[in-house]
């Protein structure tokens, strides 16, 4: 009994045990045919899906995750490019996960852009994606006109330690002008709301330097007794409105003195 061991070209080995005769000749023939080659499967292209919200407010991070189903055996490379330059990110560089800074980019869109790849070199083997987060505008921020003093009945010399006070709010913030409401009282004489609506704005010019530009006067009408309202009105601010209490129609002028009439005859 012997052992014939044949070597294929594809590398397989046909053995058969063979009993041979002495003096006797035995030939060993093999049909071999190859099988076809079995093509080798590409893992590309394969599917990238970035996640991330659609919207968030200034100043929130905002995180980018990547769903890469690959089937291949070299490890993925993940490189990120976010956009607008001033998006700062926080973390997550060369991962299928990175998290973004919002502060700051408020009306603006960031925009993150992956690409995805095996190393293999083959272009369907590279694969970009991205994704878009809106950051809407702030609200505006209201800064009103605020009343900042009232003075009814007052003496000239009270008034001016209100103006005073108004001048320097004034002097330290430039962008704003200051509402002056003068009204007279319900016995004023008439004119009185005008003489003290222009005394309050010569005393700010003359004495205390404020620019007449920034001074507005009102004659606001009539009150009880005699007022002054002092308001400041930041730049862009609605400006604030006159509030008498007294119709025109109620006020009682005071009567003439019988020397005056005399004086007037």
């Amino acid at each position: 009994m012997h052992t014939v061991v044949i070597v294929l070209p594809n590398g397989q080995r046909w053995t058969r045990e063979i009993v041979l005769e002495a003096g006797r000749i035995k030939c060993v023939a093999l049909n071999y045919r190859p099988g076809q080659p079995i093509a080798a499967t590409s893992p590309c292209p394969f599917p990238v899906n970035l996640s991330a919200p659609s919207q968030v407010t200034d100043g929130e991070v905002i995180t980018y995750t990547a769903d890469t189903t690959y089937k291949g055996s070299s490890p993925l490379s993940y490189t990120w490019t976010v956009s607008p330059a001033s998006a700062k990110v926080l973390g997550g560089v060369g991962t299928p996960t990175i998290s973004v800074d919002s502060t700051g980019l408020a009306g603006q869109r960031i925009v993150a852009t992956l690409l995805v790849d095996d190393g293999s070199g083959e272009p369907t083997c590279r694969q970009t994606t991205q994704a878009s987060t809106f950051i809407p505008a702030l609200a505006p921020r209201e800064n009103p006109a605020r009343e900042f003093d009232v003075c009814s009945q007052c003496s000239f010399d009270d008034q001016k330690a209100r103006l005073d006070n108004l001048a320097v709010e004034l002097q330290n913030d430039q962008s704003t002008t200051t509402y002056i409401f003068a009204y007279g009282g319900r016995t004023s004489r008439v004119g009185q709301a005008d003489r003290l609506g222009a005394r309050a704005r010569d005393y700010l010019v003359s004495q205390r330097g404020i620019n007449p530009a920034r001074i507005i006067v009102h004659n606001g009408g009539f009150r009880e007794e005699d007022s002054v309202e002092l308001w400041i009105v930041p730049s862009g601010a609605t400006p604030p409105q006159p509030r008498p209490t007294v119709q025109a129609g109620d006020v009682r002028r005071p009567r003439e003195t019988s020397s005056r009439k005399r004086q007037r005859d």
